[in-house]
């Protein structure tokens, strides 16, 4: 029982695209792919580009993996393939059962960190990040002094923006060349190389423990990057992307307005080179408007040459060209072909459809031309309304921007326009001289010059990242939607390396550089970055560093665009950003949404289904391009914010710059100045040096230690307490120890000195016993001069330090004023904290454990557990003076109970246990359990479990009282033996659990519910057939419905056996002090017919009994249970209604056939089996009119009564039922009470019954005055029904074979005809039936079939009928699935092509998603759903007349399928192949409702098409039983 791999499953489903759904595993994990429903009994192939162990990771090599079936069997519902996962990365899955693809996803492998010397592993979320711009770290060999801030400040990863040599605007994002370093780095008279580097941050991993990461930027190069000169073809220019002319031209044209304004141009116009004011930007407006776009004529570059097209088609006409066909006209439409070079008026027109368009009117060639010329100007006028279109755009965003850069308080106010300071950025290159407009449009057909127009890289606002929008069909350049980087170019890649071959060698070659010498990667720009390139760049960097640390930070705005990038490429964290919440409220949020589980969460198995996933997360208090908290929020907010950011589950981290409070925003492209080096004795105003007494670094250094160790240490639920408008409390919790760090942090998202903080703080209740307080910090004033931006390193604000202690006791806080114990319940510790000097930018974390007495309790509780799963050996305590019952494992005692006593432990619904004088626990505000056993709380806890619903009902209930842990043990101690002992097993585990703190109860009640049911389960099965023992995880769910119908009630359900039966069970009546029989009786559903008289139905219990008993191995109770009834024979029959033999009830004609079809399964199915024949049965009734008779009076061997059956049969039976009348059934009608069955002498059919009553399984009775049903059976089913004579076919049958062999005395049935006795053989019998069945009740598809006597009444043909001579002729020729019943128990009745193409109609007419529909739906008397509670005017539906005319009952399937199994098999292997996919499909539906079940088990019925109907038994034995019986025919 004790495991140890972690294994997630993945259920396949037909049609199921998951690609843009996170599956994120650990390395070492075991993934399992099954297959779902939709798939069961297809031939499935699941593919993965996984590489094979020992062989290295090919993108487009997949391979398929093997199907492991456990079982062996034909059954391979439990069958699975696997990836033992070793190597991080992401990888694609997807499944077919053909040439389609059927469905795929992606996997995320995360990858594994070391540090040190040692290799020791640094987990993911132990991470602490600091972003360094690599140009102000100065010359390599400085490096060390000022990366060692990062390491004395506490963090273990160094994030290096780009490395490589820069472009002319120096931004650390523009690289001039990606495969140089930077030349920046090498002092004179030194050339540093990337060895150089290597060597570097290998030292900062063994030595620091740090480990590095650096930016890949894919999406474009400087602009001046002397190898896209040479390359041009690596970006997009106007040769190889034609399509951006017209946006270039207006991109020149803008350019040489910049050069008029700026020379002073349109002065007079009131528009000088420095804007100022609103009146001014109107006049740019019109400028733009009126004097530009009208001279660059964009709209040209889309139209037709009109002269020129109309000239061509004239001649195509007087060449005799005409349309390929007639009479077109208007219906196909004029084509216009794209110019490919994008020239003026460069669009042509598809003469073809202009034939088709306008040749129709014959000779008339100036009217053909004429009507062209028109469509043309009028397609010419189109174009240019839409390019009017975006020219209102373009102007749009010019002027935006041109607000944005000028006037705006929040832009970079530029100043004057000048040809250094452009009225907008330029999107294109021009490596050319300054010349005139004209001068350069010359160019744009130069291929030589053309080719050197680059379009700039840049984002739009709002875009889909998928998208391209460099490419064709994009107009965002034209429409100057780019918020453009002038300094680097948009490469192009293409679509695969040979695309672009240059560019996929260089970017391949830097990308190995950077993976030899970093751990990780940070993939800048990533969300415009094309998906197709990144993966593979990544595929080229992991085949260098397999543990590939991935990093990205995406604007999709959307989680599901996000899991699309993180899923293609194996991102292992996405950057997310505190200066994105506007209060501490949202930044609160934020921590509880990024990692970890509620405080208090359950345990979770460790093979459990694989669910989607959040990205990993690495949450910053400051990125390198957020804003500077100082100036948007306040100088305060640093060390509060940072706290709340490094109590997160997840990695955290910040940027160099914000611990030694910079108050601006160390800018990516303009900062030029050195970070400040360590020096430890430096003073607060040393420009170039800092120490722990810089800004907020001391805060920081203890902050990154503790989130580091609450991360190696299991701290991984999370809390957050939102305590007033600005505190925020942050719990972490060990799920082990139980051990808590709160961290209450005031923020100042306000300047203190601007805005008014009250003095009053609200107190806090921490539950437990806070040991130590671990650092309580305040940011604090100090004398120290003004802050002057140091012109040589980056220097923070001097005024601010961090007052901080740590590890010390509560009493000797600043911070807290008062700590008071109480008592909240049994052993509750809480302790309030009333705060004194809680002061904005204060912070203050506790260290908090269980009190010793619970801790003690909680880990002997964990030491008891831990016979379940290792998970819990961390923090257990062995328990030497424990109570006795504890010492041996639950599985010894488990192994002493009977199937019976297990019924108990884990099932019993209500009725049952009220029975006992109890009743199922009731949930308050909620609903009463399914079961009072162990079922009724696992049902409950499986839906909250997975989701950690510690909120639910349920889980408060157990947090705020012992009512639920008291009624488990309590309801067991009251049995007797073995279930005692299980009893006082809970009591006393859960004595420790009531000495517990109430946030941990449901987490421990749920273990030891969990690991006692599954040792209950063990203990099931292990007493079960070695088919359910070795079956799928389907046999064992339906093998459990054994148990939760089997069992034994306070009262015996079954009359008494022969005293002189051996093996019979018995227990002491507690009323009469006397011993008692106490045989397991066999429920014929739940709720409903669960306990009292209504417990047991004969035909229910027979149909039931050879899959819930005989198929499971339960053959001793079978064999009591079949003698039992054997002993309430009468009139020939055994009771419908058992009412433990002496109230019960012989009106139905069936179940004797079905008693006697278990007794011949007993004897096949049982080893020595035949034995049961010679088994004495106890008559309770010897004779039709005897009183009931006491054990043992009148023994019979079971032969004996099995001959009775059959010859009171052969005689006939006419009687009325004892005490007819209301008092036994108050709505039948008089003649109901009459009960015929006999033996037609020429066909061998048993017949019977009358248009009064209904003697098969089809019994509803009216009910209903108002709609004049009442007493009427809505389905008589009189004559001889179609089962019946199957299943006596069946049973003479094998009473003459048994004969034969000498196992049964009699050969024949003697009756009295005539005052004659006349002798019927059993072989005799049987071939009557045989003769005759195909002639009476097949359907023939010849009208003229001699032996159709109604051919009138015929609506369905090559069918069964569903009964022969009923007294309403027309019910003989109803379609319903009775007859797949004869087909299964008596096969040799029919044909195999007729019983093929009957059971083909049955499937396509009768066969819904869990059941079979009881009646044709094309039947006029169909109605597939029943409301029982319904009273109206309608007399086939008020209360519930059509229980049987169309609901689809769910035990019919069984034989439909075993039916459709056998003969499938008579018609060779392709057919029988189909057939088992159909049974394989049909039994997922019934695994999906078993798992989704709190029944655990299988409805009676549904509505039509598989809709819930409330008024059906949740859980019906016969359901069960007959789809148990399918899988054991497989």
């Amino acid at each position: 029982m004790v495991l140890t791999k972690h294994t997630r499953v993945l259920p396949l489903n037909d049609m199921e695209r998951l690609e843009r759904t996170l599956f994120r595993l650990e390395q070492g994990f075991e993934l399992q792919f099954r297959l779902g429903p939709t798939l069961q009994g297809k031939s499935v192939c699941v593919y993965t580009n996984y590489p094979p162990e020992g062989q290295k990771y090919d993108p487009v090599k997949y391979r398929a993996l093997d199907w492991i079936n456990l079982a062996g069997r034909e059954d391979d519902s439990d069958k699975y393939c696997k990836l033992d996962l070793e190597i991080a990365g992401s990888y694609h899955y997807y499944f077919s059962s053909g040439e389609e693809k059927n469905g795929s996803g992606y996997i995320v492998v995360d990858p594994v960190l070391h540090v040190g010397a040692d290799r020791q592993v640094l987990p993911l979320d132990c991470i602490t990040i600091q972003t360094y711009l690599s140009k102000c770290l100065g010359p390599l060999d400085e490096w060390m002094d000022r990366l060692r801030v990062a390491k004395e400040a506490g963090y273990n990863m160094i994030h290096f923006t780009p490395l490589q040599k820069l472009g002319l605007s120096r931004s650390c994002y523009s690289l001039a060349d990606q495969l140089e370093l930077n030349p920046e780095f090498s002092p004179p008279g030194k050339n540093f190389t990337w060895a150089d580097v290597g060597n570097l941050v290998t030292k900062l991993k063994t030595e620091w423990n740090m480990v590095s990461i650096t930016d890949v930027v894919y999406n474009h190069t400087a602009s001046n990057s002397q190898w896209i000169r040479v390359h041009p073809e690596c970006g997009y220019n106007l040769v190889n992307s034609p399509h951006l002319k017209p946006a270039w031209v207006l991109d020149r044209a803008l350019w040489h307005i910049t050069c008029e304004v700026a020379d002073g141009k349109y002065s007079q116009r009131g528009m000088p080179a420095l804007l100022t004011s609103e009146k001014q930007l109107s006049v740019l407006r019109e400028i733009l408007c009126k004097d530009m776009f009208p001279r660059i004529k964009l709209w040209e570059f889309y139209q037709v040459n009109v002269d020129k097209a109309v000239e061509q088609f004239r001649k195509m006409l007087g060449a005799g060209n005409k349309p390929a066909s007639s009479g077109t006209e208007g219906k196909s439409k004029l084509r216009i072909i794209q110019d490919p070079h994008h020239r003026r008026f460069g669009n042509s027109v598809d003469l073809h459809t202009a034939l088709e368009h306008f040749a129709q009117n014959g000779n008339d060639y100036q009217d053909c031309c004429n009507r062209l010329r028109r469509k043309l100007e009028e397609i010419n006028r189109e174009f240019f309304e839409e390019m009017q279109r975006h020219q209102e755009q373009a102007i749009n965003c010019t002027m935006g921007t041109i607000v944005y850069e000028r006037f705006a308080d929040h832009g970079p106010k530029l100043g004057a326009v000048t040809r250094e300071n452009p009225l907008v950025t330029m999107y294109f290159t021009f490596p050319f001289e300054e010349m005139s407009m004209e001068q350069e449009m010359t160019m744009l057909h130069q291929d030589d010059k053309a080719c050197h127009f680059l379009a700039h890289n840049g984002w739009v606002m709002g875009d889909d990242p998928l998208r391209n929008f460099a490419e064709k069909g994009s107009n965002v350049y034209v429409r100057r939607e780019l918020v453009c980087w002038g300094d680097s170019v948009k490469l192009r890649y293409g679509e695969k390396p040979e695309d672009c071959p240059y560019l996929w060698a260089h970017m391949s070659k830097y990308t190995e550089i950077t993976a030899k010498h970093f751990a990780g990667v940070r993939l800048d720009n990533c969300h415009s970055t094309p998906l197709h390139v990144a993966e593979y760049m990544l595929a080229v960097a992991r085949a260098v560093r397999a543990d590939l640390y991935v990093v990205a930070e995406l604007f999709t705005g959307s989680e599901d665009l996000d899991n699309v990038f993180v899923t293609r490429l194996g991102i292992t964290s996405l950057i997310r950003e505190a200066m994105s919440a506007g209060d501490s409220h949202e930044e609160g949020r934020l921590v509880y949404r990024y990692g970890g589980e509620p405080v208090g969460s359950f345990v979770q198995p460790t093979l459990r289904p694989l669910v989607p996933a959040i990205a990993h997360a690495m949450f910053l208090d400051v990125t390198h391009d957020n804003e500077c908290p100082i100036l948007c929020r306040s100088a305060y907010d640093s060390l509060p914010s940072s706290a709340i950011v490094s109590l997160a589950c997840c990695a955290s981290g910040s940027t160099r710059g914000y611990d030694e409070m910079v108050p601006h925003q160390i800018s990516v492209v303009k900062e030029e100045r050195f970070y400040p080096k360590w020096n430890p004795d430096a003073k607060a105003s040393t420009p170039g040096e800092t120490n722990l007494q810089t800004g907020i670094m001391a805060g920081k250094r203890a902050l990154n230690k503790l989130h580091q160790e609450l991360a190696a240490k299991g701290f991984n639920q999370v809390y957050v307490d939102q305590v007033d408008a600005d505190v925020v409390a942050v719990t972490r919790h060990c799920s082990s120890t139980h051990q808590s760090v709160v961290a209450v942090s005031r923020t100042a998202f306000q300047d203190p000195k601007k805005h008014h903080y009250s003095n009053e703080v609200p107190s806090m209740c921490i539950p437990g016993q806070i040991e130590e307080v671990v650092l309580e910090a305040r940011t604090m004033l100090r004398s120290a001069g003004p802050y002057g931006q140091d012109k040589k390193s980056i220097n923070g604000l001097p005024g601010y330090t961090v007052e901080i202690t740590e590890h010390i006791q509560l009493k000797d806080s600043k911070i807290v004023k008062q700590a008071d114990v109480t008592a909240k319940g049994r052993k509750e510790f809480v302790q309030e904290i009333v705060f004194e000097h809680l002061t904005p930018g204060s912070v203050i974390v506790f260290r908090v454990s269980l009190d010793p007495e619970s801790q003690k309790t909680v880990g002997l509780l964990r030491g008891h557990l831990s016979q379940f799963s290792r998970q819990y050996k961390a923090g257990s305590l062995a328990d030497p003076q424990g109570p006795s019952i504890l010492k041996s494992d639950l599985e010894s005692l488990m192994s002493k109970l009977s199937l019976a006593d297990l019924n108990t432990l884990m099932f019993r619904c209500d009725a049952e246990e009220k029975e006992d004088g109890g009743g199922v626990y009731d949930i308050p505000s909620w609903i009463p359990l399914k079961y009072g056993g162990l079922q009724g709380l696992i049902s409950v806890m499986a839906d909250i479990r997975p989701k950690n619903d510690l909120g639910h009902p349920f889980c408060d209930n157990l947090r705020q009282g012992d009512w639920m842990i008291d009624y488990v043990s309590n309801r067991l101690i009251k049995k007797d033996g073995a279930l005692k002992e299980v009893g006082k097993w809970f009591q006393a585990m859960f004595g420790y659990l009531k000495h517990i703190p109430r946030y941990l109860v449901p987490r421990y009640f749920d273990a030891i519910i969990v690991g006692a049911y599954t040792a209950a389960l063990d203990s099931v099965f292990k007493q079960m057939s070695s088919f359910v023992q070795n079956g799928s995880t389907l046999v064992k769910q339906l093998a459990l419905g054994s148990v939760q119908m089997c069992g034994v009630g306070r009262f015996p359900a079954l009359p008494p056996l022969s005293p002189s039966l051996k093996d019979v069970p018995v227990r002491l009546n507690p009323d009469t002090n006397s011993q008692e029989q106490c045989c397991v009786s066999l429920a014929a559903g739940l709720p409903h017919f669960a306990s009292g008289i209504f417990r047991c139905w004969g035909r229910d219990t027979f149909i039931a009994l050879r899959g819930l008993m005989l198929v499971t191995g339960r053959h001793l109770e079978a064999r009591n249970i079949i003698l039992a009834v054997a002993g309430t024979l009468r009139h020939g029959l055994i009771p419908n209604l058992l009412g433990e033999g002496v109230g019960a009830r012989f009106n139905c004609r069936d179940a004797v056939w079905w008693w006697l079809q278990c007794i011949q399964d007993y004897c096949n199915l049982v080893p020595e089996g035949l034995s049961i024949l010679t088994c004495p049965v106890s008559r309770m009734y010897p004779t039709d009119d005897s009183e009931p008779q006491t054990p043992g009076k009148k023994d019979q061997p079971l032969y004996e009564v099995i001959h009775e059956a059959l010859q009171r049969h052969m005689q006939g039976m006419d009687f009325r039922e004892r005490n007819a009348g209301p008092q036994i059934d108050r709505h039948m009608r008089d003649e109901g009470f009459n009960v015929v069955a006999k033996v037609n002498p020429v066909t061998g059919f048993v017949y019977g019954g009358n248009r009064f009553n209904c003697g098969t399984w089809m019994d509803k009775m009216g009910e209903s005055d108002r709609a004049r049903n009442k007493g009427m059976p809505a389905t008589p089913r009189d004559g001889s029904a179609v089962e019946i004579v199957g299943l006596s076919k069946s049973t003479v049958r094998w009473l003459a074979e048994l004969h034969k062999a000498g196992v049964f005395p009699y050969s024949s049935v003697t009756m009295t005809r005539d005052g004659k006795d006349v002798s019927v053989s059993y072989e005799e019998w049987n071939r009557m039936i045989q003769d005759n069945f195909e002639k009476m009740f097949y359907v023939s598809h010849d009208p003229k079939d001699p032996h159709e006597q109604h051919p009138e009444l015929v609506h369905k043909r090559g069918i069964y009928k569903d009964s022969y001579g009923a007294s309403s002729t027309w019910c003989d020729y109803q379609l319903r699935p009775n007859f797949t019943i004869a087909m299964t128990v008596a096969p040799e009745l029919f044909t195999v092509k007729r019983a093929w193409e009957a059971l083909e109609v049955a499937e396509k007419k009768l066969l819904g998603p869990l059941g079979m529909k009881t009646l044709d739906p094309d039947d006029m008397m169909y109605c597939g759903v029943y409301d029982n509670a319904l009273d109206n005017d309608n007399y086939n539906l008020a209360k519930g007349f059509n229980y049987h005319q169309g609901p689809e009952w769910l035990w019919p399937v069984g034989y439909f399928l075993r039916a459709k199994l056998y003969f499938a098999k008579k018609l060779g292997k392709e057919t029988y192949d189909k057939t088992v996919y159909l049974v394989k499909n049909v039994l997922s539906r019934h695994y999906v409702h078993l798992e989704r079940s709190p029944w655990k088990g299988l409805p009676e019925l549904t509505n039509e098409n598989g809709q819930y109907c409330p008024f059906s038994c949740e859980t019906q034995a016969w359901s069960i039983a007959t789809i148990l019986e399918v899988l054991h025919d497989l």
